[in-house]
């Protein structure tokens, strides 16, 4: 840049100006300054922030990062601030904090001094509820022995959510395929946004109140709940039918989504509702204070519908089952009796009488065979040695000799013959004897000589001595022809 020409009635060098004093600071002095400067222009602010690298001194205070996108800002919780909790403070964690902006005039820093921390987000939600749910458990709203049994099969229930939801239309596809008959009675209502709670629970009393309203023989003007804009409607109404249960539910979504079913107002009317309530809020994964204070929590509408159902489905299932196993049983029952009467038939067959007297025929029949195969074999040694004496006798030649034992033999030979007669004979005496014993120790040789046979009739057992019976006993006894029934009279 040019430097302007000096003027002739310039006389700066010959007489110059005074320069002003200059003010010299101390670092502590303008560290002092600034820190003047940003308490009384920025003072108590509320700022918001991600917190990062938390350090706890051991002195007692916490200092650490809060940062966003492009800065970060240096904040510090001393001690002596009792009233803040300091468990909300955690890395990583969004925060909301009140403080006062100053300088750490050591380190020419300026930071943020904390007097207040609040959650937010998602974070303070979280928070809020398990405050709400500390409250409320030690209130006893949580309380298992409170808890009520479900009715096994319901036929009336109070259904408190949206009409336009998809929780809404599983509970009905369900309750169609597993109970058409079940009747629904909806309280529609916001299960999501500003002032859902109050709807919820105005929808759980107003459901109560109608029901009550049934029992007492339906006078009167129907309830109507006070501040909800939605009316009870039925599917197919039935004057004096009261509530079996209420089901309070909707579908997933995130935690704001589910915030309703969260609030206070929501826990208190489930609480001190006279009917039954099933929870079914969100996912498997998602429990809301709606669950907890509920008669039973399902993990799903259509598994609260399927819970509420089990019992008529069941049944149904039973019923329809019942004939085919009636059937089976019956089946089982008729082969069971037949083999019994198999059994018995059996045994009847191998103790009846007949049976023994066709051992001792057959064994008969064995003592014959054997005698007959005992002759014959006589016969045939005794044949055997005639041979061999022929056989000799003819080797030895002599006329004298051989006619003596020609003599001889043949007089051998008739005895023989003789005594094998005699065997014979006698063989057929003694089979001709055991035949006659054995006929006389039958049964029927017995009944022919006058005999009878007299047995229990109810049992069939063989009487032998008269202290065997007892007075007004029948009897069976049995002749060589016929059989006689008898009373015993003592």
């Amino acid at each position: 840049m040019a430097r302007p020409a000096k003027s002739q009635w310039d006389f700066g060098e010959l007489f110059p100006v005074e320069q002003p004093a200059r003010k010299v600071l101390s670092v502590t002095e303008l560290t002092g300054q600034i820190r003047h400067l940003l308490e009384q222009q920025v003072g108590r602010v509320w700022v918001t922030g991600e917190i990062t690298n938390l350090r706890a001194q051991s002195c007692g205070h916490i200092d650490f990062p809060l940062k966003d996108v492009n800065a970060q800002l240096s904040c510090v919780l001393f001690r002596g601030e009792l009233h803040v909790d300091r468990a909300l403070l955690q890395d990583g964690r969004k925060v909301l904090l009140q403080g006062e902006v100053t300088v750490y005039e050591p380190r020419g820093q300026y930071q943020l001094r904390v007097t207040a921390v609040e959650l937010q987000g998602v974070g303070a939600l979280q928070a809020a509820f398990e405050k709400l749910k500390q409250k409320l458990n030690a209130e006893g709203l949580f309380a298992s022995e409170r808890k009520r049994p479900l009715p096994e099969f319901p036929q009336r229930i109070g259904l408190v959510t949206s009409p336009t939801g998809a929780a809404i239309r599983d509970v009905l596809h369900v309750v169609q395929r597993r109970n058409p008959g079940l009747e629904i009675v909806l309280a529609p209502c916001r299960v999501q946004g500003e002032g859902a709670g109050a709807e919820i629970a105005a929808a759980i009393r107003l459901l109560n109140e109608f029901s009550a309203w049934q029992l007492s023989g339906a006078g009167g003007q129907r309830p109507e709940a006070r501040g909800q804009r939605s009316e009870v409607r039925r599917q197919r109404p039935e004057a004096g039918l009261a509530l079996d249960l209420i089901l309070v539910t909707r579908g997933g979504g995130s935690l704001e989504d589910l915030w309703a079913f969260n609030e206070e107002i929501v826990a208190r009317a489930i609480f001190e509702s006279a009917l039954p309530v099933v929870s079914a809020v969100g996912h498997e994964i998602d429990f809301t204070i709606s669950d907890f204070v509920a008669d039973l929590r399902a993990a799903t509408p259509s598994a609260a519908a399927e819970i509420i159902t089990e019992g008529v489905f069941s049944s149904g299932q039973f019923i329809s089952e019942a004939g085919a196993r009636l059937r089976q049983l019956l089946d089982q029952q008729l082969a069971d009796k037949h083999q019994m009467l198999n059994h018995a038939m059996q045994r009847l067959a191998r103790l009846h009488p007949r049976r023994r007297l066709q051992d001792w025929l057959q064994r008969l029949d064995d003592l014959q065979s054997s005698l007959l195969r005992g002759a014959k074999q006589k016969t045939r040694q005794q044949h055997l040695a005639w041979r061999n004496l022929a056989e000799r006798l003819a080797r030895v030649r002599p006329a004298l000799l051989l006619k003596q034992r020609r003599e001889v033999l043949r007089h051998a030979e008739q005895r023989l013959h003789e005594q094998a007669h005699h065997r014979l004979r006698e063989w057929q005496n003694r089979l001709s004897l055991l035949h006659a014993r054995l006929r006389l120790l039958g049964p029927e040789q017995v009944l022919e000589r006058g005999y009878s046979i007299t047995r229990e009739a109810e049992s069939g057992r063989v009487l032998r001595a008269a202290n065997e019976v007892q007075g007004g006993q029948r009897l069976k006894t049995r002749l060589k022809t016929g059989e006689l029934i008898s009373r015993v009279e003592k």
